[in-house]
Formats: structure tokens, C-alpha cells, sequence
């Protein structure tokens, strides 16, 4: 166990944050967490024809993976809490590798469901606890910096994942499901070499109190502030940006399907970029800024794109898209992990990642209510007012740590 002043002070003083091993072990549980949902798109098709599944139905390997996600990463975090970081992570990790390994060689689509169900139980506490040790660990700019390489290894996958899997598809659907197993060798590092900050263990644990000081230290301006901005970027980025410029791109400007994933993809390296990039601009500019900066870029790209009549122009929206997302989430993050208290630090960065999911959830319901009201403009016309009125509030809940900074 190391002191938590000690690792901040070294690292500003010795190396670059990105070579600290710390950081780089915690990136490799953002990458699992990530692996889960973005590495199965592509085998979709070879699934519904190898165990006849309907459209319709095929979705529930996605769908039954997020569920026990959005259920049990708040558990995850009050363990974690209770018993440490690594109690949770390492068994988590494995299940994770097990279950994706026993998808592979699942001989109907109901052990397939099954298995990925589990998986999902193991996926749980990964992105919210990587959020966790990464606020554990660093303070201040350091913190920010930290959680701007997290988010760009996030970018990155999100464009070599796809490519990766579709790769393995053209040899059988079962290939995509034995990624997981690289969790297997991360768990055993994670055990043996993550040097994690010690925390004092309380001898009793009081779940009834435990809850009201989490509760207690949500409900503040600043933090609900932080929280509509996590969850208004999500309901963007998966309502008009992930449902509905691929169908605007395919149903007005002829995309084909190549050609759309180069436009998705395009996001996911431009927030990569931004996001690498980001500890720089901190240095001149508040996290507060940035936050309130990406909303003008997120509105300005959803004013332009039903302007928008060839489709690289779709170029354009897409790396706005990545500008803003880049600048938002890891600015959030580190705002959120520095008003986390300690003690029940997973706890709160686990109301976080549910919050997360909400927008992830929320995103192309609110969106296809807007195209049935107003058709594809109206998505994005109406989601550029969100943005705005979301930069209202966000001016007004956030002006202390404005202020502060």
C-alpha cells in the first residue's frame, strides 16, 4: 500500500502520467469494460443465422449483458468500499473471461444468452471501479490528465474493437467471444502489481448510514450539476449521434453500411485525439470551461448536420461529436472523483456509472420520440436546443467550482 500524496508528488516529479504502471493496468480494466459491448456488433448477422434468431430478438445479446451492469455496478461499488478495490476487481475480471470464454462454445442461443448474462454480472464493477482507482490515486490537474487518457483508450477501442471482431467473424462467430480472455493475465497483474492508496478499514459497516453519506455528498449543486452533464452527453451521443446519423446517412445520402462505420469510427479517433491532448488544455483552461464549451460544440454540430446534403460532409458533425465528447467526459470525471469522499469513493463514482447508463439508455428513446413528432430534423434540431438548455443549467449549478478553480 502506498500513500496517495507520495504516488501524485512522484509522478510530477519522475514521468509522464501515461508511463505510470498504475495507470496503465487501470486503462486495461477501461478496455475489458469497453470489449464487452463494442467487440459483439459485427458477429450479429453470423448469430441470427447460425441459431435462426429473428431481428427482432437478436439484440437480447446485447441487452442481457447491460442489465446485470446497470444493476450491479451500484452493488459493486458498496463492496468495494467495504472490502477493497482488488476483493472485487480480480474475481470480476475472471467471471468476466470465464463467461465470454463459455460463449464461444455455447450450442444454442439460449446457453449463448445465458453465459452472456453472466458476463455481465463480471462486467459490472469494471468501469465504475477503474473511475475509482484512477480518482484514488491522483489529485488536481493529475486527476484530469488521468482521466483524459482513460477516456482516449475508451476512443480508440471503440474504432480497433469493431475492426478486430469483424476480423475474427470471417473465421466463425465463436472467435469474438474468447477476447475476454485477456482479462485473465490483466486480473493476475491487477492482483500482484496494482499498488493501490491504503484505506483505513472500519470494523463495523453500517449499510443505512453508509447510503445517507453518499446521498449527503450527491446532493449539492456542483455534484447534480456534473451528473446532468454526464447524462445529457449520453443521451447526445447515443440518441442523434449513434441512432440517427447512420440512418440519416443510409436513408438520405445513400451510405453504404463501409462507409458509415468510417464515419462512427471518425468520432471515436477524434476523441481519442482530443482526449490525449486534454491534460494540455487544462493547464489554461477549468475543467468548468471545458465542460460548458463541449455543449456549444455538441449544439453546433447537431444545428449543421440536417444541412448537410453529401455524405463526407457527415465527416464534419463526426468529429465535433469526438471534439466535444472528448473535452466533457474526462473533465466530469475528474471533477466528480475530486469531490468524492474517500471512504466511500466507489460508492459514489458507482452512482456515476449508473447515471452513465441512464443517458446510454435514455439517448434513442428520446430521440426516436423526436422522429416520430418532427422526423429526422426534428432529432437534431431538438436535440441542439437540449444541449443549449443544458448549458443554462450547467451555468448556473456549476459557478462555485467555477469559481474555485
Amino acid at each position: 500500500m502506498i500513500n496517495q500524496q507520495d504516488v501524485s508528488q512522484r509522478l510530477k516529479s519522475s514521468i509522464k502520467i501515461y508511463r505510470d504502471a498504475n495507470l496503465q493496468l487501470i486503462i486495461g480494466i477501461t478496455l475489458m469494460a469497453v470489449l464487452g459491448s463494442s467487440s459483439i456488433g459485427p458477429t450479429l448477422p453470423s448469430l441470427a443465422e447460425e441459431f435462426q434468431v429473428s431481428p427482432e430478438n437478436i439484440g437480447w445479446v446485447i441487452t442481457v449483458f447491460v442489465i446485470p451492469i446497470a444493476i450491479g455496478t451500484p452493488i459493486s461499488g458498496i463492496l468495494a468500499d467495504r472490502y477493497g478495490r482488488k476483493q472485487i476487481l480480480v474475481p470480476a475480471l475472471l467471471l468476466f473471461a470465464i463467461a465470454g470464454m463459455v460463449c464461444s462454445l455455447a450450442a444454442n442461443f439460449r446457453t449463448l444468452i445465458e453465459f452472456r448474462f453472466l458476463q455481465g454480472v463480471g462486467a459490472a464493477p469494471l468501469e465504475s471501479l477503474a473511475l475509482t482507482l484512477i480518482s484514488d490515486l491522483y489529485r488536481g490537474k493529475l486527476l484530469t490528465a488521468a482521466m483524459a487518457f482513460n477516456a482516449t483508450s475508451i476512443g480508440l477501442s471503440l474504432a480497433i474493437y469493431p475492426l478486430i471482431s469483424g476480423g475474427l467473424t470471417t473465421w466463425g462467430w465463436r472467435y469474438p467471444f474468447l477476447l475476454p480472455l485477456m482479462a485473465v493475465p490483466l486480473s493476475f497483474f491487477v492482483l500482484f502489481f496494482l499498488r493501490i492508496p491504503h484505506r483505513p478499514q472500519s470494523e463495523t459497516f453500517e449499510l443505512k448510514s453508509y447510503l445517507g453519506n453518499i446521498w449527503n455528498s450527491i446532493n449539492n449543486r456542483q455534484v447534480i450539476g456534473l451528473l446532468i452533464a454526464v447524462v445529457a452527453l449520453f443521451i447526445l451521443l447515443f440518441g442523434p449521434y449513434f441512432t440517427y446519423i447512420p440512418l440519416l446517412a443510409d436513408a438520405q445520402l445513400g451510405a453504404s453500411h463501409f462507409v458509415i462505420g468510417i464515419i462512427l469510427a471518425s468520432m471515436a479517433l477524434s476523441l481519442a485525439f482530443v482526449s490525449s491532448q486534454l491534460g494540455l488544455f487544462a493547464r489554461f483552461l477549468s475543467e468548468v470551461t471545458l465542460i460548458k464549451a463541449s455543449f456549444i460544440v455538441y449544439a453546433t454540430a447537431l444545428i449543421i448536420t440536417p444541412l448537410i446534403h453529401n455524405i463526407w460532409l457527415l465527416f464534419l458533425p463526426s468529429i465535433l461529436f469526438g471534439l466535444a465528447h472528448g473535452m466533457v467526459f474526462p473533465s466530469t470525471q475528474a471533477l466528480l472523483g475530486e469531490l468524492a469522499p474517500q471512504e466511500y469513493r466507489a460508492g459514489f463514482m458507482a452512482v456515476n456509472a449508473t447515471v452513465l447508463s441512464l443517458g446510454q439508455a435514455l439517448g434513442p428513446i428520446l430521440a426516436g420520440g423526436m422522429f416520430t413528432i418532427w422526423g429526422m430534423q426534428g432529432v437534431f434540431y431538438s436535440s441542439a436546443i437540449f444541449a443549449l438548455t443544458v448549458l443554462i443549467f450547467l451555468n448556473f449549478l456549476l459557478i462555485r467550482l467555477r469559481t474555485s478553480q
